[in-house]
């Protein structure tokens, strides 16, 4: 998922069409851990073992790039395995022009819980693995696996999906787990990444589809993940962070879930919030040491394996968000 330019640039393409600064993320002093206030909620354990196993999965069919049989492949296997988990699963087949003007054979894919619930939740991640390592310095014109940038995310929801087929919602919220594909084929142009929800945002699947909010995963996997407040969540869906931020320190993950701010950068959540006007915070590890200044040393390189993937982080994430979603009311 995107290059040096998105991690510098908001990249919004809203009516302000404004770019973040180029700056460091102010931080904030966290405060001692208090009790979670929905603490009488019974928020079942998120298994990080059950996780790892869903990215492994995923690596295993090799780099999930648009018109491989690998693609094809993993798709099928997310369909069946959602649908396995009692969701109600919508799929969106369309095609979109890369950036190269190759023409890609995509598919969105959306699986439902709790579906005549009016009161709606949106977990999404990218299920693509980008078509090169383009930041590597050896075979750069070759896909990487793909373990963080992709499957992390998809991975986690695939293991929030079976807690939610074990632990029912109850009352009126609806949760609707959607796996965008075309997120890594972009070059450059904000608008050339994330085809997937640029798509969907426009094409609502089901129709005319709405959400109190939504969360975005994207690279959630990788062994000392940060997470800041990225700046176009900041903006848009303020109220979303302060939640997912507040919950995870509340509950113990206050390493992983620092108050800091981050740059903008242009992701799923950006097209989201443009066309479908869901207000939607994205979850994205940040390491201003890194190379590029956002993104970790792994980034579009095929050091993005089953190496860098870590339980831990997949547990801090994934405890989270499935805490922030079994306490909605």
């Amino acid at each position: 998922m995107k290059n040096n330019m998105k991690a510098l640039a908001l990249g919004l393409l809203l009516t302000t069409g404004f770019y973040a600064c180029d700056k460091k993320g102010n931080t904030e002093t966290a405060t001692a851990e208090q009790p979670a206030a929905t603490a009488a909620v019974n928020v079942p354990a998120f298994n990080a073992d059950s996780a790892y196993q869903f990215v492994a999965r995923q690596v295993a069919f090799g780099p999930r790039v648009p018109n491989t049989p690998a693609h094809r492949a993993c798709g099928d296997y997310l369909v069946a395995k959602l649908k396995g988990y009692g969701a109600n699963v919508l799929e969106q087949p369309f095609t979109a022009q890369a950036y190269t003007g190759t023409t890609l054979n995509l598919r969105n894919i959306m699986a439902q819980f709790n579906p005549k619930a009016t009161n709606r939740i949106l977990l999404a991640a990218h299920w693509d693995t980008r078509h090169m390592a383009d930041k590597d310095s050896v075979n750069a014109d070759k896909p990487a696996d793909g373990a963080n940038d992709g499957a992390s995310g998809v991975a986690v929801l695939l293991e929030i999906a079976r807690q939610l087929q074990a632990n029912p919602l109850q009352g009126n919220v609806g949760v609707d787990l959607l796996l965008f594909d075309g997120e890594d084929y972009g070059q450059d142009a904000p608008e050339s990444w994330g085809l997937g929800s640029q798509y969907w945002s426009k094409n609502l699947l089901p129709s005319g589809y709405q959400a109190q909010y939504g969360i975005l995963l994207d690279m959630v996997g990788a062994k000392g993940a940060r997470f800041a407040r990225e700046e176009t969540s900041r903006v848009y869906a303020g109220d979303v962070v302060e939640k997912i931020w507040k919950t995870a320190n509340q509950i113990g993950y206050s390493d992983y879930f620092p108050f800091q701010d981050s740059p903008g950068i242009t992701d799923d959540h950006t097209f989201v919030i443009q066309n479908a006007n869901i207000r939607m915070a994205d979850i994205i590890a940040y390491d201003p040491s890194s190379p590029d200044g956002f993104f970790g040393p792994y980034h579009h390189r095929h050091s993005d394996n089953m190496d860098i993937i870590d339980r831990n982080t997949l547990k801090a994430v994934g405890q989270t968000v499935l805490h922030v979603v079994m306490t909605e009311k």
